[in-house]
């Protein structure tokens, strides 16, 4: 992605270095540990694959700079990570420009969320999280939480590589966040409570590829307005979305799938609706609830 240039946000929390107490949380609205669900899925310790993409991270260039822990200490990402914390905040930004023209043609105002950068725990507004959980949206704080190593975990165990793949996932939890703005998430929420569990895993998968439209939508305004990809770039994100579609995931661990188990869509329902989004960058086209399950 062309970023250079790009501004920062400002509606960024930098936590990383001041760890948390051990939480038992699960995964938040919008979170999906690719390496934990992988490593669950084939009976390795989920917390084990995840620290073994960090100590790789960790064996890389120095340098960087210090987030102060508020104890006293300071926190020293490498020059790999703080990269990544930079790239991320212009993603966040993109973002805000993005849904605030697109809300302001629609008569309304968008209020952006916060970026959380953790390392190891957080509390976040919906509870006690972990970097097992990945990234997630909260509703409850209208936060969006991310441990950074959970992009070299992504490369490394699923070789779902590339900046704009990364930024399909920032993209994706944003995607929530507009979602929560305009009340379909609280409604899916309210409704999955009342639900039987196949049921309410259902509309979970209408929920998260919604949230994959409203990615490619922003990317679609955000390359229009910046000209941010490159050749190659489409590629990166349409490879990350079919490398965590459930089905994608369930039979490289069992060699099989469930599909009454999915609660984020199946690979080829996960790039379609995220293509739909790039290519149209129309909101309208993107009610996954009205569709028939079997044809998303």
């Amino acid at each position: 992605m062309r970023m250079q240039g790009r501004r920062e946000s400002a509606n960024v929390r930098d936590v990383r270095g001041r760890g948390g107490a051990k939480v038992a949380g699960g995964l938040g609205l919008g979170g999906l540990v690719l390496v934990a669900l992988f490593a669950y899925m084939t009976g390795g310790n989920p917390l084990n694959a995840v620290l073994d993409a960090v100590v790789g991270g960790a064996a890389g260039t120095g340098g960087g700079t210090a987030v102060a822990t508020g104890g006293g200490e300071a926190y020293q990402p490498t020059a790999e990570e703080q990269a990544l914390a930079t790239f991320s905040k212009q993603i966040l930004a993109g973002t805000e420009d993005v849904w605030t023209e697109i809300f302001e043609k629609a008569g309304r105002v968008y209020e952006p969320p916060t970026l959380v950068l953790f390392t190891d725990a957080v509390q976040s507004g919906c509870g006690g999280a972990s970097k097992q959980t990945g990234p997630f949206y909260c509703s409850a704080d209208r936060c969006l939480y991310i441990d950074l190593s959970f992009f070299s975990t992504m490369r490394r165990e699923l070789g779902a590589d590339g900046d704009f793949a990364y930024a399909y996932v920032i993209g994706h939890e944003v995607g929530h966040h507009v979602q929560c703005l305009l009340g379909t998430l609280g409604e899916a929420h309210r409704k999955m409570a009342k639900l039987d569990k196949e049921s309410a895993n259902r509309e979970s998968v209408r929920l998260e590829l919604q949230a994959d439209f409203l990615a490619g939508v922003w990317a679609h305004h955000d390359n229009a307005r910046f000209g941010s990809l490159e050749d190659g770039d489409i590629e990166e994100a349409i490879r990350c979305a079919e490398v965590i579609g459930d089905d994608y995931l369930q039979k490289k661990a069992r060699g099989y799938d469930q599909p009454e188990t999915f609660t984020h869509g199946k690979s080829s329902s996960r790039m379609k609706w995220f293509k739909k989004g790039l290519q149209t960058g129309d909101l309208s086209q993107g009610d996954t609830f009205s569709v028939p399950y079997g044809s998303l």
